[in-house]
């Protein structure tokens, strides 16, 4: 049993910093890719070409890399890359969030896409302005629609932090693979297992409550 915890309290640890990066990148790139989706559906072409340019390249090129590029190749970058030194979990949250945002801003034009246009007629027809239209009839809408793809996404974000251990930031699996290579067992990584399981069963518990909540609403 001693042994046990000795192996447990490092990984509970390691999910810590997992749990802490979810957290950050959530918060940080869903308000963010719903801003890169206003910039894609922008009238003003300059803005909406580097919008769609952003979204291309973020989604075309694997999160390992970009993570590498803002930990390890930005301070290569001559005159200014002294100043672009971040640690490493910071540059590995900025890194989550460029990236998620991307895919996030996908997931919202799609429910944009989705309404009907007879819903704006409807709202023109009730006398309501652009942004009464948008905050009270189109958003909750969209935010209905793009819910079960935002959930799936956010269980895949978990799954990614795993990530964090190719740029050296001690998380869950950085300490499965401690144990294991000190005790020469595949436990750790067993219960590295559980506790992923554990982490997006509460995730979709979550998500589901929040279906079920605007499903009725």
């Amino acid at each position: 049993m001693e042994d046990f915890m000795s192996m447990l309290l490092p990984m509970l640890e390691g999910a810590k910093m997992t749990v802490l990066l979810f957290l950050i990148a959530i918060v940080l790139s869903i308000p963010l890719g719903f801003l890169l989706t206003l910039a894609v559906r922008s009238s003003f072409k300059p803005l909406s070409w580097f919008a769609q340019a952003y979204i291309y390249v973020m989604r075309g090129t694997p999160l390992l890399l970009q993570l590498l590029i803002i930990c390890f190749g930005l301070p290569m970058i001559p005159v200014i890359g002294e100043y672009l030194v971040l640690d490493r979990f910071v540059a590995a949250c900025l890194g989550f969030v460029l990236n998620y945002a991307a895919y996030f801003a996908e997931i919202f034009r799609g429910g944009l896409l989705a309404i009907d246009k007879g819903q704006y007629e409807a709202a023109q027809v009730l006398g309501l302005n652009k942004f009464q239209t948008t905050t009270r009839i189109i958003l909750p809408q969209m935010f209905r629609i793009a819910l079960p793809s935002v959930a799936n996404e956010s269980v895949t974000l978990v799954k990614d932090t795993a990530l964090l251990y190719a740029v050296a930031v001690p998380e869950l699996l950085h300490y499965a693979q401690t144990v294991v290579n000190r005790d020469f067992t595949i436990v750790p990584f067993l219960v590295a297992a559980v506790l992923y399981l554990i982490i997006t069963l509460v995730l979709t518990a979550f998500f589901k409550w929040l279906e079920r909540r605007f499903k009725f609403e």
